[in-house]
């Protein structure tokens, strides 16, 4: 199988590592504005570089992988479309929701599979969470409790494009809640503050927020998010029901220090990057999609899933912007 990827920044680079490890891909193609970083990964995992994305569509690959910057998403995307090759796009779908719906009306009936990055629908914890609620191991659920910290926040120039932290970091956990629970939200009330570093504030955006999410069938569920966490990086899942409460992430490279007299839990050294994190997730989440691009499985996390948390992450912000509860219906309404 021949891949290409577009985009060799922190996160392409990475997935092109991780694609020359995959049994299923023979050979790569490369592209990035940026000749350098092209010619580095292609010296370093052997592959062909073009000099733009439409030469990338042209090389005679069976699947395109999209990491550029978000702006150019959209675009991207429907090249590979018009092209009838099967596209993975890094989250988000297009820098705002009305983007982003332009791009699902024009993908569809197109018969050409786009699935979008959300990797923790890859991890092994958070998979097993949706088999344990599938399975009616919890019983009815009352409390969902998602958490993202970052180890420190990223620089000012990503805060400034990044659309805010429900809308960059935030929509990770909307994402997995949907998808480990099978429900939907129907309301929300969000709230942040700034204790840290002053150009998240001069933005406009919050460094540490928490969200509450009231879903379909009532269950709560609590976000909470923040750029600063000084002991790594930390992305747990708590389910709690009426039968059993599980937990995802609550292992020993945990980023918490339990001051419990005698207890040595946890152990190990605390993680420290995403890419850390989700080692596993995201070769999962690649190998799911050469599986798509052999029409093996059809897409683990469509275009309209994606809009879908993107909803929410609208949502929070208006909430927080207005401090009241806010119901999904109002910003699909616009």
């Amino acid at each position: 199988m021949r891949i290409g990827i577009l985009g060799l920044g922190r996160i392409g680079a990475f997935h092109a590592e991780t694609l020359a490890g995959l049994d299923a891909v023979d050979s790569l193609v490369v592209s990035d504005p940026y000749a350098a970083a092209a010619t580095a990964a292609a010296e370093r995992f052997g592959a062909e570089v073009a000099d733009s994305p439409e030469a990338v569509l042209a090389a005679g690959v069976d699947g395109v992988v999209v990491a550029a910057a978000t702006d150019a998403h959209p675009a991207l995307i429907l090249a590979a479309v018009k092209a009838g090759i099967p596209v993975f796009c890094e989250k988000p779908v297009a820098r705002t929701m009305a983007e982003g719906l332009e791009v699902l009306d024009a993908v569809g009936g197109s018969g050409v599979a786009i699935q979008i990055g959300y990797n923790r629908r890859f991890d092994a914890g958070f998979v097993a969470a949706r088999e344990a609620v599938r399975g009616d191991e919890l019983g009815p659920l009352h409390t969902v409790r998602s958490t993202t910290l970052d180890p420190a926040p990223p620089p000012p120039a990503y805060v400034a494009a990044s659309g805010g932290i429900f809308r960059d970091c935030a929509v990770h956990d909307f994402d997995i809640i949907r998808w480990v629970t099978g429900r939907e939200v129907t309301e929300v009330y969000a709230t942040g503050g700034n204790r840290g570093a002053a150009y998240i504030a001069e933005a406009g955006d919050a460094d540490t927020t928490s969200a509450i999410l009231t879903l379909d069938d009532g269950t709560l569920a609590v976000v909470s998010n923040s750029r600063h966490n000084a002991r790594g990086y930390d992305v747990r899942m708590e389910l709690h029901g009426f039968k059993d409460s599980i937990a995802v992430g609550l292992e020993d490279r945990l980023p918490l220090r339990s001051v419990e007299p005698g207890t040595r839990f946890p152990a190990g050294t605390p993680h420290d990057f995403f890419m850390d994190r989700f080692a596993a997730a995201y070769r999962a989440e690649l190998a799911a999609f050469t599986e798509v691009v052999a029409g093996g499985r059809p897409s683990p996390c469509t275009v309209s899933d994606a809009l879908e948390a993107g909803w929410i992450a609208e949502a929070c912000a208006l909430s927080l912007s207005e401090h009241r509860p806010v119901l999904l219906e109002e910003v699909r309404r616009g």
